[in-house]
């Protein structure tokens, strides 16, 4: 952090005085002052508490294994409501601190209420001894008592207005029961009498009378028992009826753990088929949060349903339960009560939270948990799942956790207060403070949950980190994050200045699987607020658009300067379910779907980004990630076809219908058809919904054009989603989907178009005695027009892939082996060990060089958020040790001149964009390790940042990820080329990129075209792929091979790069389809009109004069180019080339697959498939990883399918942006 004085050079001073003396704001990121401060607690507690701050001073220098559990608990309870009151005053909130207290508090009548209904009102009464009881008749009493006698009760809701009314009555009661007591009560009989005597002839009036001859009492006791009667009569009759939804009257249900959730069997004719009550359905519009995290008096009701375990040491939330034999517990379902994985004192923060204390229990929650903006409610439930109530509906822990965090952001400062007790927490006995810079830098790969966790437990330790991800990670304003850290940032009073709708969210990145995977059932503000946690760290910095093993290698890491690298990858490789035609346009994997919908921005009104599904919609998978994408296809199809009916009707306006109606071929008609019908539905309903004044129901829509259907092949209660998570099974059925088990996909069904139309299942059934399920043999068709395989991931281990032998893997080959770190002679070595847990290096060691693991790579840990933090808040331990007697308090200039270096290496700006023909444009960029990192044949993924990108007639012009061969690369001056041919709006996008702005240039990546030496190439180059191979026919010709070039173009105005074509080959042959001819410059090459394959056989028959380089002499062939064209190449050398080419050459076509992430082998959005043509047998390669394929087993057809898989949308969205450019006169 610089000084205030320089920061008020260049950026504006937000600092200010803090409410301890002595303290400025900027001071709460100097480690030096945060031990201060917390030299200050302490003696504010030794001052206040003397034995308290004595205990506490105990369980801090003893690192916590000073007390016993118990003993601790009450230790730290107690600490924690001065650390409150302290942590108050430094932010001069103690009144605005206070009133929140008291509205807390204040709710406490609504839990003594509670009590008196269900242990003695409905005791007192039964369900039929009250059916004839005159509810309205008893309503109108308690309103006319109400307002004469207990009138300060009207600025309540009924329920809490209710509950003051009954508190006072049984207080009243209790005075007069002891005659030295019964003065107490003087007021409220007082009250009650004379409410008597005013209404004595109205509704109260008759009924009182009525309820003092049937009660037992004298004198004053009397009246207050009669009053009470009445309201005993009143709670019993409603809670019987149930005609009111009050927490009061809530009892938790009994847990039949075969029907956790509710539905209902709606298909006679399929009885596996399921769906949510109709009663249950919840109206959802969009992508706004659909789980608004319940109200602070449901969060209240959880903590006072809570039995406060740890009092008992029976906090199993938290620990697990256990066996007699200390073995952990399965529930029924067979899943294990492990509790919290990361311990978190949940009882103790309940008690805390139950006494208004939020502030008190966030400081208990971060001493486990610092990160909890990323946990909590709709996210974990192992803490549930082990709660002590196993025969009923447990406490809602992760509810709690989130609303004690959302209390204090809801506070003045409250961002500022969560933000200081991530670092600075004097509770937390392992490290009360955050450390000063220790001069060790540790490079964390992937910032998903297991990835930011662990940076944080670094950054107090005193480590310099540095964190890449292969995802776009948008940049926060500077004033927010004081410029990572070099200056003060501007402190955030309001915690809504830095949230909005989740539908208007800038899509970060940061989070990893947390801002794709995760569904807007959780506010995805929470990543913003961590990304700002970290970003303000003066010794952090984030690169995404990083890929490891492709920009940054393991050996760019130790020559940067790092100590250590620490890899959080997350999940990989998608399984594949095994069923005929699996691969037909239709279908995708479920990561490719939600990568589509929450990191393109697709469902957002101002983007052009393109994901085009149509109904039904079959998911087909049992865990979580099948739930969140069902209901995101569900609520994802009415904003996709009212989005295409406006944009529709903007370009019928401008351009007429006919226009749109001609770029499309007959299917594509349909389709539009189809969606603009729909779209007229979903607008009709939101019309209809207006003028009802309610929220539209698409439900019914959905349902009628085929819904969504998450299709299992065992039964619901064997799903995972079930077993680990069936709280999300229930919200998702309310929001509409259907869910079918027992059945096994076999085979998907193309229409007369190729794409999918129905997946045909096998009836599956259970067999108890084995426990088995086995086939039927009874097939059943579901119409299906999008199809989601949620089957599964593997780890990330895509490094050791691409290098094998840097890591060694387990038995499965999924794994890291693991290994602990022993020290043997003042040195650290590797031993083998147990996947145990506690277990976290790989297998790597180099000099005295380490690499750990963490997340879903580590077996333990895989799973969930929640797992993957634990492993960061288990294993950085490991990190420390390794340094613990080299680090120390070191020059932030270390840290710097690693981070300039990074700056200058991974960042990429814009140089130059220059258009090279009509449809063609070069984008230059400065990324130097991007370009070293370059050889021929490996490509980029090129994107814009959605918040510097401009908008432009209320459209953001936010590219999609770009799949782009590099061109050409000047590795001294860290320039790179890229070659962009016009097709969709993405590509076209590019040429409105200005000089110097900064873009994600993520790579290289997909493997090096192999460059024989002293071979015979011929290279084939189709439009865009000219821009490609002439980079690797210059390669072939330095590895002393001949290369004659075929280069084919629709117009002879379209070439582009010709000099570098000539220079790198022997011979050319121009071949264009029309326009002017493309002359010659040299006196071997030649023109020829007509496509590529003509011009091959025109050369092969002797046509176009001197063969320099004969067919019969080729080795090897390398196409690029369309699909078309790469298979006509294929076909033509089993036909009219046949005769003239080598028997035994290499055929090989860059396969020009869709692509979405270009990270190897996650989205799988680029699997290609291919047929062994002596065999048969079908196989895929995930072309991001490999494009360079055997053009002798691409199966074309399916890659022509596969890339029509968005053609509707993508031909509106381009005549939507001619709209654009037109309205602003730009000439593109």
């Amino acid at each position: 952090m610089i000084s205030t004085t320089e920061a008020a050079n260049t950026h504006r001073n937000y600092d200010f005085e803090l409410g301890i003396p002595g303290f400025r704001y900027s001071d709460l990121y100097l480690p030096e002052k945060l031990e201060q401060l917390a030299s200050l607690f302490y003696q504010d507690l030794k001052e206040k508490n003397p034995s308290l701050a004595d205990e506490l001073k105990g369980h801090i220098e003893s690192k916590g294994s000073q007390y016993d559990q118990k003993t601790q608990s009450r230790i730290l309870v107690e600490s924690a409501k001065y650390l409150a009151e302290f942590v108050a005053k430094l932010f001069r909130i103690e009144k605005e601190y206070d009133e929140f207290r008291r509205k807390i508090t204040e709710q406490d009548s609504i839990w003594k209420y509670k009590f008196f209904v269900q242990r003695r009102a409905i005791k007192k009464f039964t369900a039929e001894s009250l059916s004839q009881i005159n509810l309205a008749e008893l309503d109108q009493a308690l309103r006319e008592l109400q307002f004469e006698a207990f009138d300060r009760t009207l600025v309540y809701d009924e329920e809490l207005a209710i509950a003051k009314i009954t508190e006072e009555l049984l207080q009243a009661e209790e005075s007069l029961s002891k005659p030295e007591t019964a003065a107490k009560a003087s007021e409220t009989v007082q009250k009650i009498s004379k409410a008597y005597e005013k209404l004595k002839d109205k509704t109260f009036g008759k009924l009182f009378s009525k309820a003092i001859l049937e009660t037992e009492a004298q004198g004053d006791l009397l009246k207050i028992k009669a009053t009470l009667h009445l309201i005993e009569q009143w709670s019993a009759t409603h809670f019987f009826r149930k005609t009111k939804n009050w927490l009061s009257f809530k009892t938790p249900h009994n847990l039949d753990y075969q029907n956790l959730v509710r539905l209902t069997r709606y298909k006679p004719e399929l009885p596996e088929a399921m769906r949510g009550l109709d009663e249950d359905l919840r109206r959802r519009d969009g992508f706004k949060l659909t789980d608004t995290r319940g109200t602070m008096r449901e969060s209240l009701y959880e903590v006072n349903y809570c039995l406060i375990c740890h009092e008992r040491l029976k906090d199993s939330c938290s620990k697990g339960l256990k066996e007699p034999n200390g073995e952990t517990k399965r529930n029924p379902l067979g899943a294990w009560l492990e509790g919290c994985p990361l311990e978190e004192k949940i009882s103790e923060m309940h008690l805390l939270k139950r006494q208004g204390d939020s502030i008190g229990a966030l400081a208990l929650i971060t001493i486990d948990n610092p990160m909890c903006a990323g946990t909590g409610h709709r996210i974990c439930n192992d803490c549930m799942k082990a709660c002590i109530f196993q025969k009923q509906e447990p406490v809602n822990i992760p509810k709690v956790e989130t609303s004690v965090l959302t209390d204090v952001l809801s506070l003045p400062y409250g961002f500022e207060i969560y933000s200081l007790l991530t670092r600075w927490n004097p509770l937390n006995a392992k490290r009360p403070y955050a450390l000063p810079y220790n001069g060790k830098n540790v490079l964390v790969v992937g910032l998903g949950p297991a990835g930011y966790t662990l940076a944080h437990y670094l950054l107090n330790e005193g480590f310099g980190v540095v964190a890449i991800d292969g995802l776009k990670i948008e940049p926060l304003d500077e004033e927010l994050t004081g410029s990572n850290g070099r200056f003060v940032p501007r402190p955030i009073k309001d915690i809504r200045e830095i949230t909005t709708d989740l539908d208007e969210r800038i899509l970060s990145g940061f989070g990893g699987v947390s801002e794709y995977g995760i569904t807007v059932r959780w506010d995805k503000n929470f990543l913003t607020i961590l990304q700002l946690l970290l970003s303000r760290r003066r010794y952090f910095r984030a690169y995404g658009g990083v890929r490891f093993g492709g920009t940054l290698t393991i050996e760019d890491a130790w020559n940067f300067g790092f100590d250590h690298i620490a890899i959080a990858t997350g999940a990989g490789r998608p399984t594949f379910v095994r069923m005929k035609n699996n691969l037909i346009r239709g279908i995708r994997k479920a990561s490719d779907f939600l990568m589509a919908l929450q990191l393109t921005g697709a469902f957002k009104k101002d983007t052009f980004s393109n994901l085009q599904i149509r109904l039904p919609a079959v998911v087909i998978g049992g865990g979580l990630t099948g739930i969140d994408t069902s209901t995101e296809l569900f609520a994802y199809y009415p904003v996709q076809v009212e989005k295409i009916l406006k944009n529709f009707e903007e370009i019928a306006s401008e351009f007429g219908e006919e226009k749109v109606w001609q770029s499309l071929d007959e299917e594509e008609k349909i389709i539009l058809r189809e969606f603009l019908e729909h779209g007229r539905a979903v607008r009709a309903e939101r019309e209809r919904a207006k003028l009802a004044g309610e929220k539209p129901n698409f439900i019914p829509l959905v349902r009628s054009w085929g819904g969504v259907s998450l299709v299992y092949r065992k039964r619901l209660q064997d799903s995972p989603a079930y077993r680990l998570n069936h709280e999300e099974v229930q919200k998702a059925l309310e929001e509409g989907i259907d869910f079918v088990e027992l059945m096994d996909p076999r085979e998907a069904v193309p229409d007369e178009f190729g794409a999918v139309k129905a997946i045909i299942f096998e009836r599956q059934k259970y067999d108890p005695e084995t426990g088995k399920f086995v086939g039927t043999g009874e097939m059943v068709e579901f119409p299906a027009r999008t199809v989601c395989i949620a089957a599964g991931t593997s780890p990330n281990v895509i490094y050791e892939k691409e290098n094998p032998g840097t890591f060694k893997l387990d038995e499965s080959q999924q794994y890291f082996m693991p290994h602990r770190v022993v020290r043997e002679n003042g040195h650290f070595k590797l031993v083998p060990a147990q996947q145990d847990g506690t277990a976290f290096f790989t297998s790597y060691e180099r000099d005295g060089k380490f690499i750990s693991y963490y997340g879903d790579n580590h077996p333990v840990y895989a799973g969930n958020v929640v797992k993957a933090m634990a492993s960061a808040k288990l294993g950085y331990e490991k990190i420390v040790q390794l340094f613990a007697d080299s680090a120390k308090k070191a020059d932030e200039k270390i840290f710097d001149r690693i981070v300039e270096r990074l700056d200058e290496e991974l960042r990429a700006f814009v140089v130059k964009v220059e258009r090279l023909a009509p449809s063609i444009v070069e984008v230059i960029v400065k990324a130097p390790l991007q370009a070293r990192k370059f050889k021929p044949g490996q490509f980029y993924r090129l994107q814009n940042f959605e918040s510097r990108a401009p908008i432009v007639e209320g459209k953001k012009l936010l590219m999609e990820g770009l799949a782009l061969t590099g061109a050409w690369t000047e590795p001294e001056k860290g320039l790179l080329s890229m070659i962009v041919l016009e097709m969709g709006v993405s590509s076209r996008l590019c040429a409105f990129l200005k000089e110097g702005e900064e873009v994600v240039v993520m790579g290289p990546t997909g493997t090096p075209t192999e460059i024989p030496e002293n071979e015979t190439v011929l290279l084939a180059g189709g439009g865009l792929g000219n821009a490609v191979l002439f980079s690797i026919a210059k390669a072939m010709k330095e590895k002393g091979n001949r290369v004659i070039y075929f280069a084919g173009y629709k117009n002879g105005a379209d070439l582009f790069k010709r000099e570098e074509i000539e220079n790198s080959t022997d011979q050319v042959i121009w071949a264009t389809d029309y326009g002017e001819p493309i002359v010659p410059h040299r006196p071997q090459d030649v023109h020829f009109r007509g496509n590529i394959v003509q011009a091959m056989l025109a050369y092969a028959k002797g046509e176009l004069g001197n063969q320099l380089i004969k067919f019969s002499e080729v080795d090897r062939i390398i196409a690029i180019g369309s699909d078309r064209m790469m298979n006509a190449v294929k076909e033509a050398r089993y036909t009219v080339l046949k005769p003239y080419l080598k028997e035994n050459h290499i055929a090989i076509g860059s396969i020009n697959s869709p692509m979405q992430c270009m990270m190897k082998e996650i989205c799988a959005q680029c699997l290609q498939r291919h047929i062994n043509p002596y065999t048969g047998e079908e196989f895929f390669v995930f072309s991001c990883f490999n494009q360079d394929q055997n053009l002798d087993t691409v199966d074309f057809r399916n890659l022509s399918e596969r890339l029509k898989s968005n053609s509707v949308q993508e031909k509106i969205s381009n005549l939507l942006l001619d709209k654009v450019i037109k309205k602003i006169g730009i000439d593109n």
